[in-house]
Protein backbone atom coordinates (compact mmCIF):
# COMPACT_ATOMS: atom_id res chain seq x y z
CA UNK A 1 0.00 0.00 0.00
CA UNK A 2 2.98 2.48 0.94
CA UNK A 3 4.74 1.72 -1.94
CA UNK A 4 1.11 2.32 -4.20
CA UNK A 5 1.02 5.62 -2.17
CA UNK A 6 4.39 6.37 -3.37
CA UNK A 7 4.36 6.07 -6.61
CA UNK A 8 1.08 7.50 -6.62
CA UNK A 9 1.99 10.72 -4.71
CA UNK A 10 0.86 13.41 -7.09
CA UNK A 11 -2.78 11.88 -7.16
CA UNK A 12 -3.34 10.79 -3.94
CA UNK A 13 -1.56 14.96 -3.51
CA UNK A 14 -4.56 16.18 -5.84
CA UNK A 15 -7.30 14.16 -4.13
CA UNK A 16 -6.34 15.14 -0.38
CA UNK A 17 -6.42 18.63 -1.43
CA UNK A 18 -9.75 18.28 -3.32
CA UNK A 19 -10.61 17.11 -0.20
CA UNK A 20 -9.39 19.44 2.13
CA UNK A 21 -10.52 22.13 -0.59
CA UNK A 22 -14.24 20.96 -0.49
CA UNK A 23 -14.32 20.39 3.43
CA UNK A 24 -13.31 24.18 4.57
CA UNK A 25 -15.65 25.69 1.74
CA UNK A 26 -18.40 23.99 3.00
CA UNK A 27 -17.21 25.15 6.62
CA UNK A 28 -17.06 28.68 5.71
CA UNK A 29 -18.89 29.09 2.35
CA UNK A 30 -16.23 31.00 0.91
CA UNK A 31 -16.03 31.02 -2.99
CA UNK A 32 -12.17 32.19 -2.48
CA UNK A 33 -11.05 28.52 -1.73
CA UNK A 34 -12.66 26.99 -4.34
CA UNK A 35 -9.92 27.27 -7.29
CA UNK A 36 -7.09 26.40 -4.79
CA UNK A 37 -7.25 22.26 -6.92
CA UNK A 38 -7.04 24.18 -10.04
CA UNK A 39 -4.34 26.26 -9.00
CA UNK A 40 -2.43 22.96 -8.04
CA UNK A 41 -2.99 21.61 -11.62
CA UNK A 42 -1.60 24.42 -12.85
CA UNK A 43 1.57 24.97 -11.12
CA UNK A 44 2.37 21.07 -11.94
CA UNK A 45 1.63 21.78 -15.41
CA UNK A 46 4.05 24.81 -14.82
CA UNK A 47 6.62 22.05 -13.82
CA UNK A 48 5.85 19.88 -16.25
CA UNK A 49 5.52 22.25 -19.58
CA UNK A 50 5.83 25.99 -18.58
CA UNK A 51 5.46 26.85 -22.64
CA UNK A 52 2.24 25.41 -23.32
CA UNK A 53 1.36 26.76 -19.71
CA UNK A 54 2.59 30.20 -20.86
CA UNK A 55 -0.34 29.33 -23.72
CA UNK A 56 -3.02 29.09 -21.27
CA UNK A 57 -2.12 32.43 -19.54
CA UNK A 58 -2.28 33.79 -22.11
CA UNK A 59 -5.75 32.87 -23.72
CA UNK A 60 -7.26 33.77 -20.19
CA UNK A 61 -6.09 37.21 -19.99
CA UNK A 62 -9.41 38.35 -21.61
CA UNK A 63 -11.87 36.45 -19.54
CA UNK A 64 -10.00 37.53 -16.00
CA UNK A 65 -12.29 39.10 -13.87
CA UNK A 66 -11.20 41.20 -10.69
CA UNK A 67 -12.55 39.71 -7.58
CA UNK A 68 -12.82 42.50 -4.39
CA UNK A 69 -12.74 41.09 -0.55
CA UNK A 70 -11.90 42.00 2.44
CA UNK A 71 -15.25 44.29 2.13
CA UNK A 72 -13.55 46.05 -1.39
CA UNK A 73 -10.48 47.00 0.76
CA UNK A 74 -8.56 44.41 -1.64
CA UNK A 75 -8.72 42.48 -4.45
CA UNK A 76 -7.33 40.29 -7.03
CA UNK A 77 -7.72 39.25 -10.49
CA UNK A 78 -9.07 35.58 -11.25
CA UNK A 79 -7.32 33.68 -13.12
CA UNK A 80 -4.20 35.73 -14.59
CA UNK A 81 -2.66 37.10 -11.40
CA UNK A 82 -1.91 33.96 -9.29
CA UNK A 83 -0.24 32.72 -12.89
CA UNK A 84 1.65 36.10 -12.96
CA UNK A 85 3.13 35.11 -9.69
CA UNK A 86 3.71 31.95 -10.64
CA UNK A 87 5.52 32.85 -13.85
CA UNK A 88 7.49 35.78 -11.94
CA UNK A 89 8.74 32.78 -9.47
CA UNK A 90 9.77 31.03 -12.68
CA UNK A 91 11.76 33.54 -14.49
CA UNK A 92 13.85 34.10 -10.73
CA UNK A 93 14.26 30.16 -10.65
CA UNK A 94 15.72 30.01 -14.53
CA UNK A 95 17.96 33.11 -13.78
CA UNK A 96 18.73 31.85 -10.24
CA UNK A 97 20.05 28.63 -12.26
CA UNK A 98 21.66 30.28 -15.12
CA UNK A 99 22.49 33.70 -15.33
CA UNK A 100 22.88 34.30 -18.69
CA UNK A 101 19.35 32.99 -19.59
CA UNK A 102 18.68 35.79 -20.76
CA UNK A 103 20.31 36.45 -24.73
CA UNK A 104 22.82 39.31 -25.25
CA UNK A 105 21.63 40.94 -27.83
CA UNK A 106 18.25 41.32 -25.65
CA UNK A 107 19.92 42.82 -22.96
CA UNK A 108 21.72 45.45 -25.33
CA UNK A 109 18.97 46.67 -26.89
CA UNK A 110 17.46 50.45 -26.35
CA UNK A 111 14.55 49.69 -25.56
CA UNK A 112 15.59 46.86 -22.60
CA UNK A 113 17.85 49.76 -21.12
CA UNK A 114 15.05 52.12 -21.32
CA UNK A 115 12.45 50.21 -19.51
CA UNK A 116 15.09 49.12 -16.92
CA UNK A 117 16.28 52.32 -16.18
CA UNK A 118 12.05 53.27 -15.44
CA UNK A 119 11.86 50.46 -13.66
CA UNK A 120 15.00 51.27 -11.37
CA UNK A 121 13.34 54.88 -11.25
CA UNK A 122 10.33 53.30 -9.67
CA UNK A 123 12.19 52.01 -6.79
CA UNK A 124 13.83 55.65 -6.16
CA UNK A 125 9.73 57.45 -5.94
CA UNK A 126 8.78 54.34 -4.00
CA UNK A 127 11.68 55.04 -1.63
CA UNK A 128 10.44 58.54 -1.27
CA UNK A 129 6.75 57.72 -1.71
CA UNK A 130 4.52 59.76 0.80
CA UNK A 131 2.10 56.29 0.64
CA UNK A 132 4.96 53.90 1.17
CA UNK A 133 3.00 50.86 1.52
CA UNK A 134 0.56 51.60 -1.46
CA UNK A 135 3.81 52.49 -3.93
CA UNK A 136 5.30 49.40 -2.65
CA UNK A 137 2.10 47.21 -3.77
CA UNK A 138 2.42 48.97 -6.58
CA UNK A 139 5.76 47.92 -7.67
CA UNK A 140 5.38 44.30 -6.75
CA UNK A 141 2.68 44.64 -9.48
CA UNK A 142 4.88 46.36 -11.84
CA UNK A 143 7.04 43.64 -11.40
CA UNK A 144 5.55 40.32 -12.06
CA UNK A 145 3.45 42.46 -14.88
CA UNK A 146 6.81 43.54 -16.81
CA UNK A 147 8.02 39.91 -15.54
CA UNK A 148 5.35 37.86 -17.28
CA UNK A 149 4.52 40.44 -20.26
CA UNK A 150 8.03 41.82 -21.15
CA UNK A 151 10.82 39.48 -20.10
CA UNK A 152 8.95 36.24 -20.47
CA UNK A 153 8.13 36.07 -24.30
CA UNK A 154 11.99 36.22 -24.85
CA UNK A 155 11.76 32.17 -24.04
CA UNK A 156 8.20 31.75 -25.99
CA UNK A 157 8.54 33.82 -28.90
CA UNK A 158 10.84 31.84 -31.54
CA UNK A 159 9.14 31.04 -34.72
CA UNK A 160 5.94 32.20 -36.85
CA UNK A 161 3.83 29.69 -35.21
CA UNK A 162 4.65 31.31 -31.64
CA UNK A 163 3.13 34.41 -33.00
CA UNK A 164 -0.05 32.89 -34.95
CA UNK A 165 -1.00 31.12 -32.06
CA UNK A 166 -0.45 34.23 -29.37
CA UNK A 167 -2.83 36.00 -32.02
CA UNK A 168 -5.56 33.26 -31.40
CA UNK A 169 -5.14 32.33 -28.08
CA UNK A 170 -5.98 35.88 -27.40
CA UNK A 171 -8.41 36.60 -30.39
CA UNK A 172 -11.14 33.63 -29.54
CA UNK A 173 -12.17 34.48 -25.50
CA UNK A 174 -11.82 38.48 -26.75
CA UNK A 175 -14.06 37.99 -29.38
CA UNK A 176 -16.59 36.12 -27.19
CA UNK A 177 -16.36 38.60 -24.64
CA UNK A 178 -17.56 41.03 -27.00
CA UNK A 179 -20.37 38.76 -28.18
CA UNK A 180 -21.40 38.20 -24.49
CA UNK A 181 -21.51 42.19 -23.80
CA UNK A 182 -22.86 43.40 -27.54
CA UNK A 183 -26.10 40.92 -26.31
CA UNK A 184 -26.21 42.51 -22.95
CA UNK A 185 -26.26 45.48 -24.29
CA UNK A 186 -28.77 45.40 -27.20
CA UNK A 187 -31.17 44.13 -24.41
CA UNK A 188 -30.49 47.34 -22.71
CA UNK A 189 -31.32 49.01 -26.19
CA UNK A 190 -27.49 49.89 -26.82
CA UNK A 191 -27.75 52.98 -24.54
CA UNK A 192 -25.19 55.07 -24.10
CA UNK A 193 -25.78 55.11 -20.09
CA UNK A 194 -26.32 51.29 -19.99
CA UNK A 195 -23.05 50.73 -21.32
CA UNK A 196 -21.45 49.70 -17.87
CA UNK A 197 -24.17 47.38 -17.04
CA UNK A 198 -23.88 45.79 -20.18
CA UNK A 199 -20.22 44.90 -19.25
CA UNK A 200 -21.15 42.52 -16.25
CA UNK A 201 -18.12 42.41 -14.56
CA UNK A 202 -15.68 41.05 -17.26
CA UNK A 203 -14.30 44.48 -17.45
CA UNK A 204 -13.68 47.08 -14.57
CA UNK A 205 -14.98 49.48 -16.80
CA UNK A 206 -15.85 50.91 -20.94
CA UNK A 207 -12.42 52.34 -20.55
CA UNK A 208 -10.93 49.54 -19.71
CA UNK A 209 -13.20 47.34 -22.11
CA UNK A 210 -12.60 49.78 -24.77
CA UNK A 211 -8.81 50.46 -24.56
CA UNK A 212 -8.40 46.59 -24.75
CA UNK A 213 -10.53 45.98 -28.12
CA UNK A 214 -9.57 48.94 -29.73
CA UNK A 215 -5.97 48.43 -29.11
CA UNK A 216 -6.11 44.48 -30.87
CA UNK A 217 -8.28 45.61 -33.45
CA UNK A 218 -5.10 46.55 -35.84
CA UNK A 219 -3.87 42.95 -35.11
CA UNK A 220 -6.97 41.83 -37.28
CA UNK A 221 -6.48 44.38 -39.81
CA UNK A 222 -2.99 42.75 -40.68
CA UNK A 223 -4.25 39.14 -40.20
CA UNK A 224 -6.68 39.61 -42.67
CA UNK A 225 -4.15 40.25 -46.15
CA UNK A 226 -2.36 37.22 -44.87
CA UNK A 227 -5.18 35.29 -45.24
CA UNK A 228 -5.12 35.85 -49.43
CA UNK A 229 -5.32 32.13 -50.81
CA UNK A 230 -7.21 30.96 -47.85
CA UNK A 231 -11.00 29.18 -47.69
CA UNK A 232 -13.56 32.41 -48.54
CA UNK A 233 -15.15 30.70 -45.23
CA UNK A 234 -11.47 31.80 -43.42
CA UNK A 235 -11.52 34.84 -44.61
CA UNK A 236 -15.48 35.62 -44.62
CA UNK A 237 -15.22 34.87 -41.19
CA UNK A 238 -12.52 36.73 -40.65
CA UNK A 239 -14.24 40.02 -42.14
CA UNK A 240 -17.30 39.40 -39.53
CA UNK A 241 -14.87 39.39 -36.93
CA UNK A 242 -13.38 42.75 -37.66
CA UNK A 243 -16.88 44.12 -38.29
CA UNK A 244 -17.91 42.72 -34.73
CA UNK A 245 -14.79 44.55 -33.24
CA UNK A 246 -15.80 47.85 -34.76
CA UNK A 247 -19.12 47.24 -33.42
CA UNK A 248 -17.75 46.59 -29.61
CA UNK A 249 -15.73 49.57 -30.11
CA UNK A 250 -18.40 51.84 -31.23
CA UNK A 251 -21.19 50.93 -28.41
CA UNK A 252 -18.28 50.94 -26.02
CA UNK A 253 -18.91 54.50 -26.09
CA UNK A 254 -14.97 55.83 -25.47
CA UNK A 255 -14.22 58.96 -27.40
CA UNK A 256 -10.21 57.89 -26.33
CA UNK A 257 -10.84 54.25 -28.66
CA UNK A 258 -11.59 55.99 -31.77
CA UNK A 259 -8.87 58.45 -31.60
CA UNK A 260 -7.09 55.20 -31.05
CA UNK A 261 -7.83 52.92 -34.07
CA UNK A 262 -7.56 56.32 -36.17
CA UNK A 263 -3.87 57.08 -35.08
CA UNK A 264 -2.97 53.79 -34.90
CA UNK A 265 -3.90 53.60 -39.08
CA UNK A 266 -1.87 56.70 -39.63
CA UNK A 267 0.90 55.18 -37.24
CA UNK A 268 1.25 52.05 -39.80
CA UNK A 269 0.55 54.47 -43.00
CA UNK A 270 3.30 56.59 -41.90
CA UNK A 271 5.77 53.74 -41.22
CA UNK A 272 5.34 52.27 -44.99
CA UNK A 273 5.61 55.38 -46.23
CA UNK A 274 9.00 56.44 -43.72
CA UNK A 275 7.42 59.07 -41.98
CA UNK A 276 6.79 57.68 -38.31
CA UNK A 277 9.22 59.71 -36.98
CA UNK A 278 8.11 63.23 -37.64
CA UNK A 279 4.63 62.35 -35.72
CA UNK A 280 5.67 62.05 -31.88
CA UNK A 281 7.80 65.78 -32.59
CA UNK A 282 4.94 67.09 -34.33
CA UNK A 283 2.33 65.89 -31.20
CA UNK A 284 5.21 66.82 -28.26
CA UNK A 285 5.47 70.37 -30.09
CA UNK A 286 1.35 70.85 -30.42
CA UNK A 287 1.13 69.84 -27.10
CA UNK A 288 4.13 72.30 -25.46
CA UNK A 289 2.12 75.08 -27.69
CA UNK A 290 -0.77 74.42 -26.53
CA UNK A 291 0.05 74.02 -22.88
CA UNK A 292 1.73 77.51 -23.06
CA UNK A 293 -1.10 79.09 -24.31
CA UNK A 294 -3.28 77.71 -21.38
CA UNK A 295 -0.42 79.06 -18.63
CA UNK A 296 0.42 82.12 -20.28
CA UNK A 297 -1.62 84.68 -17.68
CA UNK A 298 -4.03 81.59 -16.96
CA UNK A 299 -5.63 81.34 -19.50
CA UNK A 300 -7.31 78.18 -19.01
CA UNK A 301 -9.38 79.76 -16.73
CA UNK A 302 -11.68 80.96 -19.76
CA UNK A 303 -12.27 77.14 -19.57
CA UNK A 304 -13.54 76.75 -16.88
CA UNK A 305 -16.86 74.71 -16.63
CA UNK A 306 -20.41 76.18 -15.40
CA UNK A 307 -21.30 73.70 -12.28
CA UNK A 308 -24.73 73.77 -13.13
CA UNK A 309 -24.59 72.80 -16.21
CA UNK A 310 -21.97 70.13 -16.59
CA UNK A 311 -23.28 66.81 -16.27
CA UNK A 312 -22.82 63.14 -17.63
CA UNK A 313 -24.99 63.12 -20.80
CA UNK A 314 -27.17 60.01 -21.27
CA UNK A 315 -27.18 59.96 -25.25
CA UNK A 316 -23.78 59.48 -26.99
CA UNK A 317 -24.37 62.80 -29.11
CA UNK A 318 -25.04 65.11 -26.96
CA UNK A 319 -21.95 63.76 -24.97
CA UNK A 320 -20.25 64.50 -28.31
CA UNK A 321 -21.60 68.07 -28.64
CA UNK A 322 -21.24 68.92 -25.06
CA UNK A 323 -17.55 67.83 -25.24
CA UNK A 324 -16.84 70.69 -28.10
CA UNK A 325 -19.22 72.96 -25.74
CA UNK A 326 -17.24 72.20 -23.03
CA UNK A 327 -20.33 71.14 -20.57
CA UNK A 328 -19.26 67.46 -20.49
CA UNK A 329 -18.42 66.17 -16.76
CA UNK A 330 -15.73 63.58 -17.65
CA UNK A 331 -13.76 66.18 -19.58
CA UNK A 332 -14.21 68.91 -17.14
CA UNK A 333 -12.97 66.30 -14.37
CA UNK A 334 -10.12 65.96 -16.36
CA UNK A 335 -9.05 69.35 -16.55
CA UNK A 336 -9.69 69.70 -12.75
CA UNK A 337 -6.80 67.03 -12.15
CA UNK A 338 -4.37 67.79 -14.57
CA UNK A 339 -4.17 71.15 -13.07
CA UNK A 340 -4.03 69.66 -9.54
CA UNK A 341 -1.44 67.47 -10.85
CA UNK A 342 0.51 69.88 -12.84
CA UNK A 343 0.22 72.36 -9.87
CA UNK A 344 1.20 69.12 -7.16
CA UNK A 345 4.42 68.56 -8.88
CA UNK A 346 5.90 72.02 -8.24
CA UNK A 347 6.16 70.54 -4.87
CA UNK A 348 7.89 67.57 -5.46
CA UNK A 349 9.16 67.37 -9.43
CA UNK A 350 11.99 65.04 -8.83
CA UNK A 351 10.82 61.76 -7.35
CA UNK A 352 6.97 62.67 -7.52
CA UNK A 353 4.41 61.90 -4.22
CA UNK A 354 4.65 58.04 -4.86
CA UNK A 355 2.88 55.79 -7.05
CA UNK A 356 -0.78 55.42 -5.80
CA UNK A 357 -0.28 58.70 -4.20
CA UNK A 358 -2.26 61.32 -6.18
CA UNK A 359 -5.43 60.49 -4.76
CA UNK A 360 -4.32 61.49 -1.40
CA UNK A 361 -2.79 64.54 -1.77
CA UNK A 362 -4.65 66.82 -4.99
CA UNK A 363 -7.42 68.00 -4.16
CA UNK A 364 -5.83 71.05 -2.07
CA UNK A 365 -4.22 71.76 -5.50
CA UNK A 366 -6.87 71.91 -7.49
CA UNK A 367 -8.94 74.75 -8.45
CA UNK A 368 -12.51 74.81 -7.57
CA UNK A 369 -13.97 76.64 -10.39
CA UNK A 370 -12.99 73.26 -12.72
CA UNK A 371 -15.11 71.18 -10.09
CA UNK A 372 -17.76 69.11 -11.16
CA UNK A 373 -20.45 66.65 -9.41
CA UNK A 374 -17.79 63.73 -9.41
CA UNK A 375 -14.89 65.22 -7.65
CA UNK A 376 -15.48 63.33 -4.47
CA UNK A 377 -13.88 60.95 -6.43
CA UNK A 378 -15.42 57.95 -4.89
CA UNK A 379 -13.31 55.45 -6.97
CA UNK A 380 -9.87 56.62 -5.74
CA UNK A 381 -9.00 57.14 -9.97
CA UNK A 382 -6.03 59.23 -10.64
CA UNK A 383 -5.04 61.74 -13.25
CA UNK A 384 -6.31 60.16 -16.69
CA UNK A 385 -3.19 60.88 -18.68
CA UNK A 386 -1.00 58.81 -18.19
CA UNK A 387 1.83 61.49 -18.65
CA UNK A 388 1.02 63.54 -15.71
CA UNK A 389 0.11 60.37 -14.09
CA UNK A 390 3.85 59.77 -14.04
CA UNK A 391 4.99 63.59 -13.12
CA UNK A 392 2.84 63.83 -10.26
CA UNK A 393 3.71 60.58 -8.88
CA UNK A 394 7.42 59.38 -10.12
CA UNK A 395 8.35 63.08 -11.38
CA UNK A 396 10.19 64.67 -14.39
CA UNK A 397 12.46 62.14 -14.78
CA UNK A 398 9.94 59.00 -15.25
CA UNK A 399 7.27 60.99 -17.52
CA UNK A 400 10.49 62.11 -19.78
CA UNK A 401 11.27 58.34 -20.18
CA UNK A 402 8.01 57.51 -21.17
CA UNK A 403 7.93 60.46 -23.12
CA UNK A 404 11.44 58.90 -24.91
CA UNK A 405 10.05 55.45 -24.59
CA UNK A 406 6.59 55.72 -27.32
CA UNK A 407 9.18 57.25 -30.61
CA UNK A 408 11.51 55.15 -29.85
CA UNK A 409 9.47 51.77 -30.45
CA UNK A 410 7.97 54.30 -33.73
CA UNK A 411 11.67 54.57 -34.74
CA UNK A 412 12.72 50.73 -34.37
CA UNK A 413 9.35 49.58 -35.73
CA UNK A 414 9.79 51.32 -38.75
CA UNK A 415 14.12 50.51 -38.89
CA UNK A 416 12.25 46.42 -38.32
CA UNK A 417 9.84 46.77 -41.34
CA UNK A 418 12.10 48.16 -43.69
CA UNK A 419 14.83 45.88 -42.64
CA UNK A 420 12.40 42.66 -43.34
CA UNK A 421 11.73 41.10 -46.40
CA UNK A 422 9.25 38.48 -44.93
CA UNK A 423 5.92 39.09 -46.11
CA UNK A 424 4.74 37.56 -42.27
CA UNK A 425 7.05 39.54 -39.94
CA UNK A 426 6.56 43.18 -41.64
CA UNK A 427 2.67 42.45 -41.18
CA UNK A 428 3.39 41.33 -37.34
CA UNK A 429 5.61 44.38 -37.15
CA UNK A 430 3.07 46.85 -38.80
CA UNK A 431 0.16 45.13 -36.43
CA UNK A 432 2.34 45.30 -33.48
CA UNK A 433 3.20 48.96 -33.20
CA UNK A 434 -0.22 49.70 -34.57
CA UNK A 435 -0.90 48.40 -31.28
CA UNK A 436 1.11 50.21 -29.07
CA UNK A 437 0.23 53.30 -31.10
CA UNK A 438 -3.42 52.95 -30.06
CA UNK A 439 -2.35 51.82 -26.55
CA UNK A 440 -0.24 55.22 -26.42
CA UNK A 441 -3.72 57.41 -27.50
CA UNK A 442 -5.79 55.73 -24.58
CA UNK A 443 -3.62 56.15 -22.06
CA UNK A 444 -3.65 59.99 -22.68
CA UNK A 445 -6.72 60.11 -21.30
CA UNK A 446 -6.27 57.43 -19.05
CA UNK A 447 -3.40 54.98 -16.79
CA UNK A 448 -4.43 51.59 -17.55
CA UNK A 449 -0.88 50.45 -18.82
CA UNK A 450 -0.39 48.78 -15.25
CA UNK A 451 -3.59 47.42 -14.93
CA UNK A 452 -3.63 43.17 -16.24
CA UNK A 453 -5.30 43.24 -19.33
CA UNK A 454 -4.19 46.50 -21.11
CA UNK A 455 -1.02 45.96 -19.51
CA UNK A 456 -0.23 43.10 -21.31
CA UNK A 457 -1.13 44.64 -24.92
CA UNK A 458 1.44 47.25 -24.14
CA UNK A 459 4.15 45.33 -22.98
CA UNK A 460 3.68 42.01 -24.87
CA UNK A 461 3.77 43.54 -28.01
CA UNK A 462 6.98 45.77 -27.11
CA UNK A 463 8.57 42.42 -26.40
CA UNK A 464 7.93 41.27 -29.37
CA UNK A 465 9.03 44.30 -31.19
CA UNK A 466 12.59 43.16 -29.48
CA UNK A 467 12.16 40.20 -31.03
CA UNK A 468 11.25 40.85 -34.51
CA UNK A 469 14.60 43.62 -34.22
CA UNK A 470 16.51 40.67 -33.71
CA UNK A 471 14.98 37.93 -36.50
CA UNK A 472 15.34 41.18 -38.55
CA UNK A 473 19.30 42.13 -37.74
CA UNK A 474 19.66 37.86 -38.79
CA UNK A 475 17.17 38.07 -41.91
CA UNK A 476 19.59 40.97 -43.34
CA UNK A 477 22.97 39.25 -42.44
CA UNK A 478 21.58 36.08 -44.74
CA UNK A 479 20.83 33.86 -42.21
CA UNK A 480 17.37 31.65 -42.34
CA UNK A 481 14.89 32.67 -39.60
CA UNK A 482 11.47 30.97 -39.11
Amino acid sequence: MWLSIRQNWFLCAAISLLIATVAVYAYTENYFFLPIPFAFLYFAWLGVNWKSAYWMFIALIPVSIQINFNSDANSITLPDQPMMWSFFLLLFIILARNPKALPEWWLKDKVVLLAALQYLWLGVAVVFSKVLFFSCKFMLAKTWLMACYFVFPVFIFTNKQDFIRAFRLMLVPMFLTILVILAHHALLGFKFDKIQKALTNLYYNHVDYSSLISMFFPLLLVAYPLTKGRSIVTRGALIVVILLYLAGIYFAFARAAYFAVVFAIVVGIAIKMRLVNLIMPVFYAFFIMMLCYMVNNNKFMDFRPDYNKTYMHKDFTDHIISTFRGKDMSSMERLYRWIAAIRMSKDRPITGYGPHGFYYYYKPYAVNSFKTYVSRNNEHSTTHNYYIYMLVEQGWPAMLMYGLLIPLLFAKAQRIYHRFTDKFYRAATIGLIMTIAAGFVNNFFSELIDTHKVGSLFYLPIALLIILDHKSKQEAKGMVID
